[in-house]
């Protein structure tokens, strides 16, 4: 075998989550797990059991996880240490462009012409790690865990089509062609349900951290995790990444909990399609341009948040609805969320104002995160956000 499995036990308990009128609790201990997994999925994602009791498979090598990840049926897998894909599948020669106001050399990114955006501008051939471009096709019923604070997958990120029942936990993906847009994306997802990220770090993507695409994604959630924009290859010349979470999903319903979104300057999120996105607890900090744009009817709730230098949160144009809670208006989530909303926080950032609650209904019988008051996430969820976890 390409690995070695070691009976460990169950890793997670199948059956045993049962949320309490809705509402994630942090003393939810009927859903405690064992194990290699740390806590329990927040949000709408609750329950997920990922590999379940499958035994826990040990892998060393970057072939070995691309192997274990695109077999079918259930697996509990634990990696340390770096895994670099760079150059383990060549590289590809496509045509770019140079459409913004630096070059790739100078801080800028190219545009590969993969969908023909570059209409009439001049074309270039580049070469492409081709690792980065296609990130690995994760199956369903699969728990992935890093073991402390050093587990990466460098230069090449995952893909989750048409599967479910899946946990990542604690790793970092970074160095994904940040020169290039369609260099590589870290998370895609298309087609899933029940997926939980956590405690993820994402850093130098082509393009987008997160890419959730036109086929349904149901009950998914982002925790803990550390968008990290810094980038040395940036369409807006000014080290922030543009590509931060596109939802663009027809029915997509996403838990977005205490992340920290760091040094952006667009598309955080582009909250488009008709998807329903929960955010809970999450820091945005240092966004040059704007976070929230959208082209169709995208619906979020924020609440708890903390916006820091931020000038613009919300672009003039956003045609769907938003909620941002308030202490005026926290009581109007009581029949939708079984609870008060959360008010948001601002430090030297733009107005966040849209209180559209019509949408409420489409919380129906879905599990809530919990919320704390900003002031409360506004130190902590740096520090712990991304692949923090020490075991």
């Amino acid at each position: 075998m390409l690995w070695n499995e070691f009976a460990r036990g169950p890793i997670l308990r199948r059956g045993l989550c049962q949320p309490t009128r809705g509402i994630n609790t942090e003393e939810d201990s009927s859903c405690s797990e064992s194990s290699i997994v740390t806590g329990t999925a927040p949000g709408f994602a609750f329950g997920v059991t990922g590999g379940g009791s499958a035994l826990t498979t040990f892998i060393s090598t970057a072939a070995q996880l691309k192997t274990a990840l695109e077999t079918p049926g259930a697996m509990n897998i634990v990696i340390g240490g770096t895994f670099d894909f760079r150059g383990t599948e060549g590289t590809s020669t496509f045509q770019s462009c140079f459409p913004y106001t630096c070059v790739p050399s100078a801080g800028g990114q190219g545009l590969l012409n993969t969908l023909g955006g570059c209409n009439s501008l001049p074309l270039t051939n580049v070469q492409i790690d081709t690792a980065g471009m296609e990130g690995i096709n994760v199956q369903s019923e699969k728990t992935l865990v890093g073991l402390g604070t050093t587990t990466k997958l460098i230069g090449k990120g995952l893909r989750f089509v048409g599967v479910s029942n899946i946990i990542i936990q604690n790793i970092e993906i970074t160095d994904l062609n940040p020169q290039y847009v369609w260099g590589g994306d870290a998370l895609v997802f298309s087609g899933t349900s029940k997926i939980w990220i956590d405690h993820v770090t994402t850093s130098l993507t082509g393009r987008q951290h997160y890419s959730f695409g036109f086929d349904p994604n149901d009950a998914i959630t982002i925790s803990n995790s550390f968008i990290n924009g810094v980038t040395t290859n940036s369409a807006t010349c000014d080290k922030h990444t543009y590509w931060g979470l596109e939802l663009v999903g027809t029915g997509d319903r996403i838990t977005f909990y205490k992340n920290y979104v760091l040094s952006t300057s667009g598309r955080s999120p582009a909250l488009s399609g008709n998807t329903l996105f929960h955010a809970v607890n999450n820091v945005w900090e240092n966004n040059s341009g704007h976070l929230i744009e959208g082209t169709a009817d995208g619906m979020g709730v924020y609440e708890g948040n903390a916006f820091i230098n931020t000038p613009t949160v919300v672009v003039s144009d956003f045609v769907g609805q938003l909620y941002s809670a308030t202490t005026a208006n926290a009581a109007q989530c009581a029949a939708a969320l079984h609870r008060n909303c959360v008010a948001n926080s601002f430090s030297n950032s733009g107005p966040f104002t849209q209180d559209q609650t019509g949408f409420f209904a489409d919380f129906g019988s879905l599990t809530i995160a919990p919320a704390a008051s900003a002031a409360s996430i506004v130190n902590t969820v740096p520090v712990s956000a991304g692949n923090t976890l020490p075991t």
